[in-house]
């Protein structure tokens, strides 16, 4: 059985219930990962964790070596990756704490190496991008929440941001315009590195805060933490009855 693999983002730097059979430290021709990952078991079955920022907390989004990172996934034999990220409510119904399931990314990013397809000698490495999570394990996902009893939305669009900073008000409603549900500052170029390397990738937006512009006040870090305290908690449940039904 290949491991399953679960990227934590901020707030989210371990996983309860995983039993540690060992810390893996791999070079990738990309450069070294975030972190070591942590390979054990959940509930019996495969698992390999993999903190996005970093452990401790140090790669702001835009430092972080997404290639490394999923190569490093690949070497271990994942197939399949649920991507956790904190993001910032813009629609009405992305609550604090809340959780949703993205089916679509609008990238706002820059700068960053996004494909595993640059070098002279490769072909040009064109991929089916029009539907970036695997629709299996988004359905997987929202009938693990279901068996959990957590409410989450099973449609929104992520829109990735460049960070480390916060977004102003007026991009914010920009990003509203252009259909953007949840903002982020991870969720891309780690969707498309996925699909390049034939992994099945989904993720779980946590609600952190109000985007900004969207609640009148100033969003502070206090904020996050206790939003996230709540969504991480929830976005564990889900994971452990996504297991328990594999």
């Amino acid at each position: 059985m290949s491991p399953l693999a679960i990227i934590g983002g901020t707030g989210l730097a371990r996983i309860t219930g995983l039993t540690i059979e060992r810390n893996e430290r791999i070079t990738t021709p990309y450069g070294s990962p975030s972190a070591d990952y942590v390979v054990g078991a959940i509930q019996g079955k495969p698992v390999v964790f993999l903190a996005r920022h970093g452990n401790p907390h140090l790669l702001a989004p835009h430092r972080i070596n997404y290639r490394a990172n999923l190569f490093g996934l690949k070497h271990l034999g994942v197939k399949t990756v649920i991507a956790v990220a904190a993001v910032g409510g813009i629609t009405e119904a992305m609550a604090p704490a809340h959780i949703a399931i993205p089916d679509q990314i609008i990238d706002y990013s820059y700068g960053r190496k996004h494909t595993f397809f640059e070098d002279d000698d490769q072909p040009a490495g064109y991929i089916d991008f029009s539907y970036p999570y695997s629709q299996t394990l988004r359905a997987r996902l929202i009938t693990a929440a279901a068996a959990a009893r957590i409410p989450v939305t099973p449609v929104a669009t992520y829109g990735c941001t460049q960070g480390p900073r916060l977004e102003t008000a007026a991009e914010i409603l920009r990003m509203e315009r252009d259909g953007c549900d949840v903002v982020g500052m991870t969720g891309m170029p780690e969707a498309a590195l996925a699909r390049e390397l034939g992994m099945e990738y989904a993720a779980m937006a946590v609600i952190a805060n109000k985007a900004a512009g969207k609640s009148g006040e100033e969003i502070t870090m206090a904020e996050i933490e206790h939003n996230l305290h709540k969504g991480m908690a929830n976005a564990i449940e889900i994971i452990n009855a996504f297991i328990a039904q594999s």
